[in-house]
């Protein structure tokens, strides 16, 4: 994403207040234009995050239809509902940025009421805060699964787990509306080829940032701390010599699977986030006829987002490539793991039978 460059837009509406124009400004040579990126380059990445998640989609499929568990189905549709998520995001926003990298459009003449870059910018917002909060929705459901196991009566089944996609989606969707209602504002990015939030020293722009970055950071920590309480239980599991009840190694697989979704949101989320902080907060001193970004922040930008785009990339193949499936030809040593049930010796008989049916 953001690759390639345009000459600088509209002279009438760059720097005006009230367009997605003028915020950087976009006077690259032609050498400078090629060192950024190649449209070949652009286009071979995001056919690999497609195909990569299209194929990750398939073995879900796949794979949920020859379950019985309730917990490990549930955790699957959560995992269906983020490829999904990631795919769409990268072909919507592919469908736009890669054409401009062939054709080289004026966006002031294509799109001179800024509909199509707000239509970017909403995807680049909604398709980002999807996967972050699908993460911590996944790591919550796994931590009250494993470390609550008798506080429901069954786990969640296929449709209320769809039922929650969708309102992460749904509330996405809204967070990514704020600006065309009023709340900031996107704008054209460095070096023309993308749209995204403003990092203006304006109330509007820096309570939108602010919300969108801070709602993020706490996706990403609230993960890391259900995955760290649900590892620390399950290694609790592992190393009772007394329990071995039964053969379940879907939840250790289920959790090598989080925390490897865990690690990469955090490598390519994290820096764009607390950028985005650092950049509004030490802004907020400059007088508000402010309107165009510094190069070294436009500069900066483009690097991060370009570190986000491998979060879409990245995340099938943790599905792919951890799957008990794969990790037992890699090592055909690993050992059945007991249940989460065995934390609990004395259990009534239907009870236990109840739950090891799940």
């Amino acid at each position: 994403m953001g690759l390639g460059d345009m000459e600088s837009p509209n002279g009438s509406t760059a720097g005006r207040p009230d367009t997605c124009f003028g915020v950087f400004n976009a006077s690259l040579n032609e050498t400078q234009r090629k060192a950024i990126a190649s449209p070949w380059f652009s286009t071979a990445f995001g056919l690999i995050g497609l195909c990569s998640n299209l194929f990750a989609l398939c073995v879900l499929l796949s794979s949920s239809r020859k379950l019985s568990s309730r917990a490990r189905s549930s955790f699957l549709v959560f995992l269906c509902g983020l490829v999904v998520t990631d795919f769409m995001g990268l072909l919507v926003t592919a469908s736009v940025i890669i054409p401009y990298h062939f054709i080289k459009f004026d966006w002031a003449e294509v799109d001179p009421g800024c509909h199509l870059c707000n239509f970017l910018g909403f995807a680049m917002i909604f398709f980002g805060q999807c996967p972050l909060l699908l993460g911590a929705t996944m790591a919550g459901e796994r931590f009250f699964g494993i470390n609550h196991p008798f506080s429901r009566s069954t786990s969640i089944s296929k449709r209320r787990a769809w039922s929650i996609v969708g309102l992460v989606w749904g509330f996405s969707c809204v967070l990514g509306l704020l600006p065309v209602l009023g709340l900031g504002r996107y704008t054209l990015q460095y070096p023309g080829s993308w749209c995204f939030l403003t990092l203006l020293p304006d109330t509007g722009n820096v309570i939108f940032c602010l919300l969108f970055a801070l709602l993020g950071i706490f996706s990403v920590l609230l993960s890391f701390i259900f995955n760290t309480v649900s590892v620390v239980t399950l290694c609790r599991v592992y190393h009772d010599r007394e329990s071995v009840q039964r053969r379940r190694d879907s939840e250790v697989e289920m959790m090598v699977q989080l925390v490897g979704i865990m690690i990469i949101a955090t490598i390519c989320w994290m820096p764009l986030l607390i950028f985005i902080i650092q950049t509004v907060l030490q802004q907020l001193p400059a007088p508000e006829r402010t309107q165009t970004l510094p190069r070294e922040t436009q500069k900066m930008l483009l690097i991060y987002i370009r570190m986000v785009t491998w979060n879409q990339i990245l995340d099938p193949w943790v599905y792919i490539l951890f799957r008990r499936a794969v990790l037992q030809r890699v090592y055909p040593s690993l050992r059945a793991r007991p249940s989460i049930v065995s934390l609990y010796p004395v259990l009534n008989p239907s009870l236990r039978r109840k739950l090891t049916q799940e």
